[in-house]
C-alpha cells in the first residue's frame, strides 16, 4: 500500500469516526485486511475492535460479511453504522419476512458493505444461494466474539464448527481470482483458544495482534459467601456501598437472575431481570433503560454485555461465578471502559460446600449436562452415514448438528463444504473444557495477584512476571 493510498484511508477514518488517528494496533489491523491478509486479533474490551473490520468494508466496493454470536450485538453495531449513514444491514431470525427479502434484493443491487448475520443465517439455504452467485463480490470474513466458536461451538451453536468450509466454497463461486480474507476477533482467547479458532476457521498464515486483557482501572475481588442469606447480604452492602452508579449483576441461570431481580425489587431496587428466554422487545427495552440510565443496574446472565457500549459502568458483580476465565474477563470487560476506577466482585460459596451447597450443585449440573450432551452425540454419530449432506441427515436425526460438531472438535470430521461431511477414523477426545473448568476454580483460590493470574492464563506470561496490580483483594491484603 502506498503512502497516498494510506493518507486516503487515515481521512477516511477521521471523517467517518471523527477521531485524530488509529489507537496501536487498529492501523496495522486495517492495513492487513487491506492487503487481504487473515488475521487473528485478541484486544480488550473497549479496544475499538469493531473499527478494524468496519472500515476496510467500507473502503472497498462489494459485500464483508461479519459474523456474530447476538442479534443484540448486531442490532447495536448496525445502529451506530447507520446513524452515520453507512451501508449496513443485519439479517437474523427477528427479522420480519417482508424485510428479510427487502434485505437480500439490496445485496443482489450491490447496495451494502456490510452484512452482520449469524453461522446459522449465513448457512441457510436462500441466503446462501444469494452469497453464492457470481456476481456478489463478497471482500472478507470477519467472525465478530470469536471466542464463542470455542464456547459454544461443540453443543450449543454447532453451526459455528462449519465456518471453516465457508471460504473455500464462496471461492469456487466467484471470478477467478478473487481473494477472501478471513479475520477473526475477540477480547478472550487463551493460547488454546487461539489454537481452536485458527484450526476451525482454516486461517492461512494469519497476522498476529494479541494484546493482554490487563485493564489497571479493574479492582477484582474474590469473597466467600457462607451462607444463602449471607450472598445476599453481601450484595446489598456492595449495592449500598455504590450509590446512584451504573453496574451489572450477572447470574448463571435464567432462573437466577428472576429470582434474585424478584428479591432485589421487593427491597426497593429499580432493576430487571435480563436473559435469552425474554422476547425481543423485553430485552431491547432493558437495554435501553439501563443505556438512559433509567435502571441502574441489571441482573443478567452472559446474553447481556456483548456490543452494549456504555463506558461508565462502575461495577459488575458476579452473584455466581462463572464456569470459565474467558467468560469472567468478557464480563468484567464491561466496566470501567471509560479508564477510570472500576470495581468487580464475585461471591463463592465456602470450600466444603456445607453451609451453602448451591454453587457446587449448579457447577455439578452444568458439568454433567455437558457430558451427557457429548455422550448422546456420539452414541447418534454411530448410526450417522460415513458422508453426507447435513440439510438431509437433520430430517432423518434432528440432534445430528451437535453429533457433527462433536466429531469435528475431536478430529473426527472433517466438512468437504459447509454441507457436506465426511467422518474420519477415531481419535482421543480432548479435554480443553474439563481443564478451562478447573482454571476458573484455581483463579479463585488463588494466593497471588488475580491480575497475575489472568495474565498467565491467558498466555502472557512476560506480562505477568513479578505483577502486583495493587488493587486486587489480594494484592489489598
Amino acid at each position: 500500500m502506498t503512502d497516498n493510498q494510506w493518507t486516503q484511508v487515515r481521512e477516511t477514518f477521521q471523517k467517518l469516526w471523527g477521531y485524530e488517528d488509529f489507537r496501536y494496533p487498529q492501523g496495522e489491523i486495517v492495513r492487513s485486511l487491506l492487503q487481504h491478509q487473515d488475521a487473528l486479533v485478541v484486544l480488550p474490551t473497549g479496544g475499538g475492535k469493531s473499527i478494524c473490520f468496519q472500515l476496510p468494508a467500507l473502503l472497498q466496493t462489494g459485500l464483508t460479511l461479519v459474523i456474530s454470536p447476538l442479534v443484540a450485538l448486531m442490532e447495536n453495531q448496525v445502529k451506530e453504522l447507520r446513524d452515520r449513514r453507512l451501508p449496513a444491514t443485519a439479517l437474523h431470525s427477528e427479522i420480519p419476512r417482508f424485510q428479510t427479502k427487502e434485505i437480500l434484493q439490496g445485496i443482489a443491487q450491490n447496495r451494502f458493505r456490510l452484512l452482520y448475520l449469524s453461522p446459522e443465517t449465513l448457512l441457510s439455504p436462500k441466503v446462501w444461494e444469494i452469497l453464492t452467485k457470481p456476481e456478489i463480490a463478497i471482500n472478507g470474513l470477519i467472525l465478530d466474539e470469536a471466542h464463542c466458536l470455542v464456547q459454544w461451538g461443540d453443543t450449543f451453536r454447532p453451526a459455528y464448527r462449519r465456518l471453516g468450509a465457508v471460504r473455500e466454497a464462496l471461492l469456487k463461486c466467484k471470478p477467478a481470482g478473487t481473494r477472501i480474507p478471513v479475520a477473526a476477533f475477540t477480547a478472550t482467547a487463551d493460547p488454546a483458544a487461539q489454537q481452536t479458532i485458527r484450526q476451525v476457521l482454516q486461517l492461512k498464515s494469519p497476522q498476529l495482534f494479541l494484546q493482554n486483557p490487563y485493564r489497571a482501572n479493574l479492582a477484582l475481588t474474590v469473597r466467600i459467601a457462607w451462607t444463602p442469606r449471607g450472598r445476599k447480604q453481601q450484595l446489598h452492602q456492595f449495592i449500598q456501598a455504590h450509590p446512584r452508579q451504573t453496574g451489572l449483576i450477572y447470574a448463571r441461570t435464567r432462573q437466577d437472575t428472576e429470582r434474585l431481580a424478584n428479591q432485589l425489587r421487593d427491597a426497593g431496587y429499580a432493576t430487571a431481570a435480563y436473559h435469552a428466554g425474554l422476547s425481543p422487545q423485553e430485552r431491547r427495552s432493558i437495554e435501553n433503560l439501563w443505556l438512559e440510565g433509567k435502571l441502574p443496574f441489571v441482573v443478567c446472565t452472559s446474553a447481556f454485555g456483548m456490543g452494549v457500549n456504555k463506558s461508565n459502568v462502575r461495577w459488575v458483580v458476579h452473584f455466581q461465578a462463572p464456569a470459565l476465565l474467558s467468560e469472567y474477563v468478557q464480563e468484567v470487560g464491561r466496566a470501567g471502559r471509560d479508564g477510570k476506577p472500576a470495581s468487580v466482585l464475585t461471591l463463592v460459596s465456602e470450600p466444603t460446600g456445607i453451609l451453602d451447597p448451591t454453587d457446587k450443585q449448579r457447577w455439578d449440573f452444568f458439568q454433567e449436562r455437558g457430558r451427557s450432551q457429548i455422550q448422546r452425540a456420539r452414541q447418534l454419530a454411530k448410526k450417522l452415514p460415513p458422508q453426507g449432506n447435513i440439510l438431509e441427515v437433520s430430517r432423518q436425526y434432528p440432534d445430528s448438528p451437535i453429533a457433527l460438531s462433536v466429531l469435528h472438535s475431536t478430529g473426527q470430521l472433517q466438512w468437504i463444504d459447509p454441507f457436506r461431511y465426511r467422518i474420519l477414523p477415531a481419535k482421543t477426545a480432548p479435554t480443553a473444557n474439563l481443564d478451562a473448568a478447573k482454571q476458573m476454580a484455581q483463579y479463585l483460590n488463588t494466593r497471588y495477584c488475580r491480575w497475575q493470574f489472568l495474565l498467565q492464563a491467558f498466555g502472557f506470561g512476560k506480562e505477568a512476571r513479578g505483577l502486583r496490580c495493587g488493587k486486587c483483594d489480594r494484592c489489598r491484603e
